[in-house]
C-alpha cells in the first residue's frame, strides 16, 4: 500500500473506511479483534460478547500500547477508561460488527471485514454514523494510530509512540476531512 492509501477516506457523509494489508493469516488477525488480551495490546481490553445483541466492555489503557504517556492535550486518556459496546454481528473469522461508544441503538457502528490475500489479510474497517466533522477527524486519527500498533504487533515489531503518531496523523485528517 502506498502512503496515501493507508489513510482512511470518507465513502459517504458520516462513514469512514480504512483498509490495511496485514502480515498475518486471517485467523491470527481475528484473534486480535476478539480475544480481549490480544485486543488490549493494540486497542482495548475488557470483555467480548459471544452472541449478537449482547453488551460487552472495552477497557482502554493507551499508555500500555507503546509505553508513551499521553501529552497534556490528551490528559484525560492517561487513566484507563471504559466504554460499553454491543455485538451486532459476528461471522468468524471474517466479519465483526459492533456499536461504538455506546450500547444504544443509535450509536455509531464499526465493521471489521477480513479477507485472505496470500499469506496476509486484507482488513477493511468501516465506521458509520459519525455525527460531525470533529468526531470524524478524531475517529479517523484514532483508528489510524491504533491500526499502526496492530501492524507492528503482527510484524513482531515494537510499536512506535502511540501519541506521537496520533498527533502527526491528526494533522493529516484535519487538513483532508471537510
Amino acid at each position: 500500500m502506498t502512503t496515501t492509501e493507508r489513510f482512511g477516506r470518507l465513502v459517504e457523509p458520516g462513514t469512514l473506511r480504512i483498509e490495511r494489508l496485514l502480515a498475518a493469516p486471517v485467523e491470527r488477525v481475528w484473534s486480535y479483534l476478539t480475544d480481549p488480551g490480544k485486543r488490549a495490546r493494540w486497542l482495548a481490553g475488557g470483555t467480548m460478547a459471544a452472541q449478537p445483541g449482547a453488551v460487552f466492555e472495552l477497557r482502554f489503557e493507551h499508555t500500555t500500547l507503546s509505553g508513551e504517556a499521553a501529552p497534556e492535550r490528551y490528559a484525560a486518556y492517561r487513566a484507563p477508561h471504559q466504554q460499553k459496546s454491543r455485538l451486532l454481528r459476528i461471522e468468524a473469522p471474517r466479519l465483526l460488527v459492533i456499536s461504538w461508544g455506546s450500547e444504544a441503538d443509535d450509536a455509531s457502528e464499526v465493521t471489521f471485514e477480513l479477507a485472505p490475500q496470500g499469506d496476509s489479510t486484507r482488513l477493511v474497517l468501516t465506521h458509520r454514523r459519525l455525527p460531525d466533522r470533529k468526531e470524524t477527524v478524531s475517529v479517523a486519527s484514532g483508528w489510524h494510530a491504533h491500526l499502526e500498533v496492530l501492524e507492528a504487533l503482527l510484524e513482531g515489531r515494537a510499536p512506535a509512540g502511540f501519541w506521537t503518531a496520533l498527533a502527526a496523523i491528526e494533522q493529516h485528517y484535519e487538513a483532508q476531512i471537510r
